[in-house]
């Protein structure tokens, strides 16, 4: 009984030695946002949104949003999005049709209104931001966009 406490003991010795280094490291690390954890930082001192249209980094690329989106409403009922961009309302707005790929469904056949596998336009829209990197990156844009 003594040999399998001392023997589970020396076995356990690496296991604390190894979660103490573990906690010490964990005390260097660094936030990506410059913040700790828990405390607030406003969204306007992180980034903030550029308005108008930038050109896109790839081909299929799906455009940026070229303004604020952020009372926006998008959800199983409403789609603000549409309101402007919709192809019966684009025109009025002076705002980009949706491409005609929104008004397909999955078997390609072509609908009236948006499909909705596209409905919820910030599943691959995004605003706009000019926000600094939080990792280095080494991305080179295509010559063809």
């Amino acid at each position: 009984m003594k040999r399998t406490i001392v023997t589970g003991g020396i076995a356990l010795l690496p296991v604390l030695l190894l979660s103490g280094w573990a906690l010490a490291q964990s005390a260097q690390v660094e936030s990506l946002r410059g913040a700790e954890v828990d405390e607030p930082v406003p969204l306007d001192q992180i980034h903030r949104n550029v308005e108008g249209r930038q050109q896109r980094n790839y081909r299929q690329q799906p455009p940026l949003i070229p303004h604020s989106v952020e009372q926006y409403q998008i959800d199983i009922r409403t789609n603000q999005c549409l309101s402007c961009h919709d192809w019966t309302k684009a025109g009025e707005r002076n705002a980009p049709t949706l491409s005609m790929t929104h008004y397909l469904d999955r078997d390609g056949n072509e609908l009236d209104q948006i499909a909705g596998t596209r409905y919820f336009c910030n599943q691959c829209h995004v605003p706009q931001a000019d926000a600094p990197p939080l990792v280095d990156n080494v991305f080179q844009p295509s010559a063809g966009n």
